[in-house]
């Protein structure tokens, strides 16, 4: 029997009405488990393996494209009711735009359909309280698709309790560079004003001036065994007084223009990891937890490579997308669960140990 006889098959049984109560009640038994230790508030996935599965099962390409979709929709529902409360796809790679233009208008079609259908009110999207935000380079995208995400963000936008950030289309590289071209003009726009009623410079200016005249007057007071200034000398410290209100004096014109100038504009070297963070399309959002690909293939095809950190879990599983599911997940899930768990253990012990440490020294 071929492979996909018994596919079907296993379908059939899976949906008859006894096992698939048996299975419904199953899942939610695992999901209250994995809510009850560490849940990753960020997780990314690279959808790959649909052609693949499309071949290897003998159908065609846009079919093992729209089985990829029913598997995200599963996916997603885990992720919520476990307690996720981010979720990024990697939807549409730019790259993606040299396959054959039968398959980019299939995607394309595909996309605006999908992501109507996510939105629509009391779909799951709704029931979770989560909201579409698309990643990318919104100038690629044909205006009818284009106008489909516009309104499935429009339906979302109040959702407030979880997020689905879809790439589309995106390469990291791309974002890295959008980034880094925003934080230039932000850095490259004049600070505003400071609207302050009096002005430190002028004050001080003004304090140092009536104490230089204050010195100057006494110096000039004539004493009883003299009988007085010259003129010459009356006019010299007279040419030194400066007016208590006489403007500052400028020593050297160009610097201070200059220095004018600088200070008007924000200091590049206050641009830290944190000020691109904020440029980032995924600004806002906590840091990635963990990142899952499928298919086999063990690299990160441009994703993500910005929000990659010391503490992100990549996780490379063998099987196709359209076969990734609640069973698929588990395992993931909870590996990354019981290593969190050692991270947080190391972390009490050192600071326990330190803390050890500070009250010896006390003593």
């Amino acid at each position: 029997m071929s492979s996909m006889h018994l596919a079907h098959l296993r379908k059939w049984i899976v949906q008859s009405p006894p096992v698939e109560w048996a299975i419904s009640h199953v899942r939610e038994l695992l999901i209250g488990a994995l809510r009850q230790g560490p849940v990753p508030q960020h997780v990314a996935f690279v959808m790959d393996g649909n052609r693949r599965f499309a071949r290897s099962h003998q159908i065609e390409t846009v079919e093992g494209h729209n089985l990829g979709f029913e598997a995200l929709a599963k996916v997603l529902e885990v992720c919520y009711k476990s307690g996720v409360k981010v979720v990024t796809i990697y939807a549409f790679s730019i790259e993606n735009f040299k396959r054959s233009k039968y398959e980019v208008d299939a995607l394309m079609d595909m996309a605006r359909v999908k992501l109507s259908q996510l939105a629509q009110h009391g779909d799951l999207l709704d029931r979770y309280g989560a909201s579409i935000r698309i990643l990318g380079q919104r100038e690629l995208v044909k205006p009818d698709v284009l106008q489909a995400i516009d309104r499935a963000v429009e339906l979302t936008s109040r959702n407030g309790q979880a997020i689905l950030n879809v790439c589309f289309p995106y390469t990291s590289r791309d974002e890295i560079t959008t980034a880094i071209r925003n934080t230039v003009i932000d850095y490259s726009k004049p600070l505003p004003p400071l609207q302050r009623p009096f002005s430190e410079a002028r004050i001080t200016h003004n304090i140092r001036n009536r104490h230089l005249a204050t010195a100057t007057a006494r110096g000039r007071a004539p004493s009883p065994s003299s009988g007085g200034t010259s003129d010459t000398e009356d006019s010299a410290s007279t040419s030194t007084t400066l007016h208590p209100d006489s403007p500052p004096q400028n020593t050297s014109p160009n610097s201070d223009a200059e220095k004018h100038i600088a200070s008007n504009y924000p200091d590049p070297e206050t641009i830290t990891p944190e000020i691109l963070d904020d440029h980032m399309f995924t600004a806002g959002t906590p840091p990635l937890d963990l990142l899952v690909r499928t298919s086999g293939v063990e690299r990160l095809s441009d994703f993500m490579l910005w929000q990659c950190h010391q503490n992100t879990e990549i996780v490379f599983l063998g099987c196709m997308w359209p076969e990734f599911d609640l069973w698929t997940f588990l395992p993931v899930m909870v590996e990354w669960q019981w290593r969190r768990k050692k991270v947080e253990e190391r972390e009490k012990a050192l600071g326990d140990r330190s803390g050890r440490k500070k009250v010896q020294k006390i003593k």
